[in-house]
């Protein structure tokens, strides 16, 4: 139980990012589209779970595979096609996502204190960074020490937040209509959401093959599904109180929070920053996992990949959730149909 407890933690870690913990994301994919945004968290989160549960499938299956490329390799494999072109060309683009993903969080870890305390984007980038650079040298088993501290803190905050008057939330949303109009733009997002989240998550699920077994890849794949499905529609809920245009807010969460009060605001800010890192030190994990073949070169890497993010995180957290995550989305589309073609 432990193990899977880890396993779960490093999961749950790796999807509550900036974008979700901020509300950013869940009010992009799913709260503008009322009723329909509901059905949608439960296709995306039924999806990420599938998804789980069949990648740790095939790592069982597989025990040779132990790295990103060498899963690319079986999937194209079980295609029968010229695989190493395809597997070059979809491992760089993954590459591209991952280190994009990192130098989101850490812009997203800058928005916040620049829009609640006015601080300087560049000092608290280099803090964030300075972070990064410590925990990611301790390698897959400093993600998974600080992801069972801190995961549980954000779950359990969320839940307690979007309980608050949960019944009149409730009730709002029963009170929506279903609009067949958006029911398929609402769907595509839901796959979307699912699919560019899938890309950070598969090459941290391959680091984490050696706490799996055949008996709990299908609970972990079950309580993946549920706590992310259960959180998404919390987020939903909170959003629901908001009084303005969310969508011209980089944290909108933040700004429903103040409503509580100010114990509230500052605790949810805790909780930004807490989800800010562990999905940045996932997508970080997985891009230099999958770029470097030793330890000399995987330092390097990462000090190149902290020192620069210091710098791209003055472009600014929306225009990076807004225009990023939607492309990156079908490529993990693509990776996601490849998974679940192979035969169990």
């Amino acid at each position: 139980m432990k193990n899977i407890l880890k396993v779960i933690f490093v999961i749950i870690g790796t999807l509550i990012g900036a974008g979700f913990a901020s509300g950013k994301e869940i009010y992009i994919f799913f709260n503008k589209y009322g009723i329909c945004g509901i059905i949608g968290i439960l296709v995306s989160g039924l999806i990420l779970g599938i998804l789980v549960y069949k990648v740790f499938y095939i790592l069982i299956k597989q025990r040779k595979i132990n790295e990103y490329n060498e899963l690319l390799n079986y999937m194209f494999d079980n295609r029968k096609n010229n695989k190493f072109n395809i597997v070059r060309i979809i491992n760089y683009i993954i590459n591209i996502f991952l280190i994009i993903s990192f130098y989101i969080m850490t812009a997203g870890f800058s928005s916040y204190f620049k829009q609640e305390y006015n601080i300087s984007i560049y000092i608290t980038s280099t803090v964030f960074a300075i972070l990064c650079y410590i925990t990611l040298n301790n390698n897959i088993e400093g993600i998974i020490k600080i992801s069972s501290i801190l995961v549980p803190i954000i779950i359990i905050f969320i839940l307690n937040l979007g309980s608050k008057n949960f019944a009149f939330s409730i009730s709002q949303i029963t009170n929506m209509s279903f609009l067949s109009n958006i029911f398929i733009e609402s769907m595509i997002n839901s796959v979307l959401y699912a699919s560019y989240n899938s890309i950070i998550l598969i090459p941290v699920l391959i680091s984490l093959k050696k706490y799996i077994n055949n008996k709990n890849k299908i609970f972990i794949g079950v309580l993946t599904s549920l706590i992310i499905i259960t959180l998404s529609i919390f987020v939903y809920i909170i959003l629901l109180k908001a009084s303005v245009n969310i969508m011209e807010l980089d944290l909108p969460l933040i700004y429903v929070v103040k409503q509580f009060g100010k114990v509230y605001e500052y605790l949810y800010g805790m909780v930004i920053i807490i989800s800010i890192f562990t999905s940045a030190l996932s997508a970080g994990y997985s891009f230099l996992k999958n770029c470097t073949k030793s330890k000399k070169n995987y330092n390097t890497i990462l000090i190149i990949m902290c020192v620069t993010s210091i710098f791209i995180a003055n472009i600014g957290f929306s225009n990076l959730v807004n225009i990023l995550y939607p492309i990156f989305g079908i490529l993990g589309i693509i990776q996601i149909y490849y998974i679940l073609k192979i035969k169990t």
